[in-house]
């Protein structure tokens, strides 16, 4: 258990994030909520303004044993070292075990491969999981080997030090080479399974640059600074410009027959977690959007 004497005015979440810089935003969160970190004995809200003089209690936080059951599934694997790998996820697959996906899921087949030496701070389901995208997202997904590298990365993810570039393919001809969408994002109020641009919503920046344009298509390359859940597949439909085949967020009509949307991560820019040196990852388009790209080209 830590204490600290408060000495300065802001909320207790930011406070607790200079103190303890090994801690993750989701685990500062977690904690205060769970009554782990206190203010002078009490829970507050992670909103909470400090006064000056307060006692800040930090109860410190072991990481969960994994319980996970390990599948032996084919892995695209990138990269790998003794901190972390990078695997280009294919679509269709889901990143961690949740509803309706209780196994199959990218974190039971990297259990599989790294016989369970993976960070435990993402909890029992989600063993070394940094991050994560779309079930039918394809790409790049960093999953970290031990709980120093999770915390690491994690805080460069919360940080915006990572650089993610994604493809996608959208219906529509835009117009602008390259824009900002800057729309905040929260949950659907009609469908809590979906979520929405909401002027109640978290912060949400997106960056755009066009690639080419067909007949009634976009290719687009996409940065963004947030990472917000559906954050590019929202703001592209808000914005008249649905990816081809989102059937969530459009009515996911095409002629291409696809299935889920044509969302690619592309690329990963980051610091190794170890040795503070940027690396720089890229996986493939896969077949499936090449093979939609050259058709379009060739009409």
């Amino acid at each position: 258990m830590k204490k600290y004497k408060v000495s300065e005015i802001d909320r207790l979440d930011k406070i607790v994030n200079k103190l303890e810089t090994s801690l993750s935003r989701e685990a500062i969160q977690r904690m205060i909520k769970t009554g782990k970190i206190l203010v002078n004995g009490k829970q507050e809200k992670p909103s909470y303004k400090t006064s000056i003089g307060e006692t800040i209690i930090i109860e410190e936080e072991k990481a969960e044993e994994i319980d996970l059951k390990p599948q032996e599934m084919p892995l695209d694997v990138i990269y790998e070292d003794d901190d972390m790998l990078v695997i280009n996820k294919e679509k269709g697959i889901v990143v961690h075990p949740g509803n309706g996906n209780p196994d199959g899921t990218l974190a039971n087949a990297v259990m599989a491969r790294c016989k369970g030496d993976l960070s435990g701070i993402g909890g029992k389901i989600r063993p070394g999981i940094v991050h994560r995208i779309d079930k039918d997202t394809s790409g790049l997904v960093i999953i970290a080997k031990n709980d120093k590298a999770h915390i690491n990365l994690s805080n460069q993810i919360q940080k915006r030090q990572v650089k993610k570039t994604y493809i996608a393919l959208v219906r529509g001809v835009i117009k602008e080479n390259e824009a900002t969408i800057n729309m905040p994002i929260g949950r659907n109020t009609k469908d809590r399974k979906k979520m929405a641009v909401s002027k109640n919503g978290k912060e949400a920046i997106t960056h755009f640059k066009v690639l080419n344009r067909f007949e009634g298509y976009t290719l687009l390359e996409l940065n963004i600074e947030t990472g917000r859940t559906h954050q590019i597949r929202v703001h592209l439909a808000e914005i008249g410009y649905p990816i081809v085949g989102d059937y969530v967020y459009s009515n996911g009509k095409n002629p291409f027959n696809v299935l889920g949307q044509m969302l690619h991560a592309e690329k990963l820019e980051f610091k190794h977690p170890r040795t503070g040196e940027i690396v720089k990852f890229e996986a493939p388009l896969p077949k499936y959007f090449e093979q939609v790209l050259k058709q379009l080209c060739s009409n």
